[in-house]
């Protein structure tokens, strides 16, 4: 059974969402834009009682002045740097429970999970409100003239911006830095990757917010997309704005984003019966990528929990020691 392409098909799709002609500008001015933030870093300790680990609740400031907390962990008796792993979680959750990242911990990696702003945990959103703002996340900022003010342009430099502050850690080995994440958290880390070229490897899992279009097309407008139809219902019923609307989530479309991942080692995760993110919205940003790569298909999977992908991300990530 297929609900999308055959894999032949898939292997040479390269999306139908417009990509806007200034993306590249639009992303360097985005980049020195968090470079010109001061974090403010703050470390805050939580007693997990790990006798390997020294955990924190780290928060830092954002672009738009908002602060953002990750969970941070650090091995307790590392003697010289070592590698580091960053987390994101899917939409509309949070960065989870800090006994899920202590494996990482004890194998002596250091690991920090952003909390996205505005959704499940502790980061304040774009307008400086503490707690959520869940739903319509992909559309928030999409009236405003200024592509500039896209909620998930922000949320992409969040995710370059904590691996930035990782790297610069003094525990931690520049050179070996991971990426990575399921969903919404395959897709930031894409994105993550793609701007943040110094990054060693990345495992996206199931990648969301990608080739907008197609997602459209498929008539898959639902359940995590579902703000896509919501938007053009109430704001554009007849459509006479789609090209436009469509092209400005260009913007923050991770299939474009994967076109800029010449460096970073990547192992992709798709399963082909998934009916949330398509298999060729995800072939879309896979088929960009120009870095070296392996894609795992899971044939009879869509987007849910897939067997032995923690193990195969946890043994890929081992690698950097």
């Amino acid at each position: 059974m297929l609900i999308d392409m055959p894999v032949s098909e898939l292997e040479t799709y390269q999306g139908r969402n417009p990509r806007p002609a200034d993306y590249d500008a639009y992303w360097e001015n985005a980049l020195a834009e968090m470079r010109a933030v001061k974090p403010d870093v703050e470390l805050v300790p939580f007693d997990m009682k790990a006798p390997y680990a020294d955990c924190f609740d780290m928060y830092f400031t954002g672009t738009g002045g908002a602060r953002i907390h990750a969970k941070l962990m650090k091995p307790k008796h590392a003697v010289k740097p070592g590698p580091a792993v960053v987390f994101f979680h899917g939409y509309w959750s949070n960065s989870g429970d800090w006994v899920d990242k202590l494996g990482y911990v004890a194998a002596g990696f250091t690991v920090a999970a952003l909390d996205v702003r505005g959704q499940g945990g502790l980061s304040e959103d774009n307008g400086g409100h503490i707690g959520n703002t869940i739903g319509g996340h992909i559309i928030r900022g999409l009236d405003n003239p200024a592509p500039d003010k896209l909620l998930f342009r922000q949320i992409f430099l969040d995710c370059a911006q904590l691996t930035y502050l990782v790297m610069d850690m003094p525990e931690v080995d520049p050179a070996r830095i991971g990426a990575h994440g399921g969903s919404q958290g395959g897709g930031l880390t894409l994105a993550c990757a793609g701007l943040v070229p110094e990054l060693n490897r990345a495992a996206p899992v199931f990648p969301f917010l990608s080739d907008y279009k197609r997602v459209w097309e498929m008539d898959l407008a639902k359940d995590a997309y579902a703000e896509l139809k919501e938007y053009f219902r109430r704001f554009d019923p007849q459509h006479k704005r789609e090209e436009e609307i469509f092209t400005k989530l260009g913007y923050i479309d991770v299939q474009n984003m994967a076109a800029r991942i010449t460096k970073t080692d990547i192992l992709f995760f798709t399963g082909l019966m998934d009916t949330i993110c398509p298999p060729s919205t995800q072939y879309a940003a896979y088929n960009k990528i120009t870095a070296k790569k392996e894609h795992i298909l899971f044939p009879d999977y869509g987007h849910e929990y897939i067997p032995d992908v923690n193990d195969m991300v946890f043994r890929y990530m081992m690698e950097m020691l």
